[in-house]
């Protein structure tokens, strides 16, 4: 009976310890997949945003040169956006030359088209690009650049080119081309890039006076390529 006893209370301290192990394991892989996830998504914000402003062309860094979207901006506009979705800023000696704006259509074929708009400081695009959706495949996910160069049409236009009644798919009377056998997908995105356009309007001054404030040193040495944390407050 003792012996019983002491095999059962042995495989019970296994099993435990065995447990233990495990858990540390799967509690470390979390940790490491969760700093390669997030490193992964930084990386395609930077890609997404660099398709659009390059990199020669800022000297600031465009991932943490932002402003929040909150309630002194009209958020409407945009969309139903993240609560903690933010303007990223591409500055040439502390000059703000172009905004990057989130911008959501709620009215794709399918669901939300989530898109970001870079418009220049004289209030035409610098691109568009589609980041998220969920459209048609071989029809509607043809806004996607990987599917077809259709949002390269955007650059260099504005509010005013084309005018105002011009901003719709042909199909509308408008100046931008919709797809074979798919309107609804382009139309949406032809009216969230000019709401981004008009949101960027409504807030330009705010926009471009935002001041770049310096990162404190806080004597921790950093390699020269790693981007500086920063942020921006308003003026």
């Amino acid at each position: 009976m003792n012996e019983l006893l002491l095999s059962i209370r042995n495989n019970a301290i296994g099993l435990g310890l065995f447990a233990l192990v495990t858990a540390g394991a799967i509690a470390v892989a979390q940790v490491g997949t969760k700093e390669r996830i997030e490193n992964n998504i930084r990386q395609a914000e930077a890609r997404a945003l660099n398709e659009i402003v390059p990199a020669s062309d800022y000297d600031n860094d465009l991932l943490n040169d932002t402003l929040t979207i909150n309630g002194d901006f009209n958020q409407q506009l945009l969309g139903p956006i993240a609560d903690d979705a933010k303007i990223h800023l591409a500055r040439h000696q502390g000059v703000v030359h172009t905004a990057i704006i989130p911008v959501v259509a709620p009215d794709g074929y399918t669901t939300h088209i989530s898109m970001i708009v870079g418009v220049k400081a004289d209030g035409t695009l610098a691109g568009v690009r589609v980041i998220e959706h969920k459209e048609t495949p071989g029809l509607g996910d043809k806004v996607d650049i990987k599917k077809s160069d259709w949002v390269l049409s955007f650059t260099g236009k504005s509010l005013f080119n084309p005018e105002e009644s011009r901003w719709n798919v042909k199909k509308d009377g408008g100046d931008f081309d919709q797809f074979t056998g798919a309107t609804i997908t382009p139309r949406a995105v032809v009216r969230a890039v000019k709401r981004a356009l008009n949101f960027f309007d409504q807030h330009k001054a705010q926009i471009l006076n935002s001041r770049l404030v310096e990162p404190q040193n806080t004597g921790q040495s950093q390699s020269d390529n790693t981007p500086q944390a920063a942020s921006v407050e308003t003026r």
